[in-house]
């Protein structure tokens, strides 16, 4: 009986495991993006404090990472040369530092990450968290992609390199949102 339990158990974690690895892009229910809940400019990085209406008119990811989270920072590769794939269209990346840890939450870490990891787009150092709790966000890193009209859209999640079969799927709905009418 116990190894019947025991193989049960390790047939259910891998069907969860499968699962989950499968299951990165969800569909959503279109509805109205949050504003953003940072609005002075020490909160902002590479930008001015931003709010959707200065976004109206582009499709927008938006990520949310940290800087301590391997998967955040190894997905980074892949968000820059999407930007460079996507220069000139009506495209944006928001960058969402979500902190774990209480040193994440110091501005100047943020910045020096972002330097190292060579991200150039607007971050929004979202401390308190307002924003992730706006969006239902659960983890590092995700991507939400918010049409031209502000919609949200679609939602991915988890460590994404260059070619691989999620970043095309990315890209592929980034397309698509693009080929929009606004």
């Amino acid at each position: 009986m116990i190894k019947l339990c025991q193989k049960f158990s390790i047939s259910l974690a891998l069907i969860t495991l499968f699962n989950f690895t499968n299951a990165v892009a969800t569909t959503i229910v279109a509805r109205q993006a949050p504003e953003f809940t940072q609005t002075g400019a020490d909160a902002w990085l590479g930008s001015k404090p931003l709010t959707m209406a200065d976004l109206r008119g582009k499709v927008v990811l938006v990520d949310f990472w940290t800087f301590t989270c391997w998967n955040c920072y190894r997905s980074f590769p892949w968000l820059n040369a999407l930007e460079e794939k996507f220069v000139g269209a009506d495209f944006q990346v928001i960058g969402i530092h979500s902190p774990e840890f209480e040193k994440e939450k110091d501005r100047s870490a943020v910045e020096q990450h972002m330097k190292k990891y060579d991200l150039k787009h607007p971050t929004m150092m979202d401390n308190d968290f307002a924003f992730w709790k706006k969006m239902g966000n659960q983890y590092w890193p995700s991507f939400y992609l918010i049409d031209k009209r502000g919609f949200l859209r679609h939602v991915f999640v988890g460590e994404t390199h260059e070619g691989d079969w999620r970043a095309e799927v990315i890209e592929n709905t980034i397309n698509d949102l693009l080929s929009e009418v606004k």
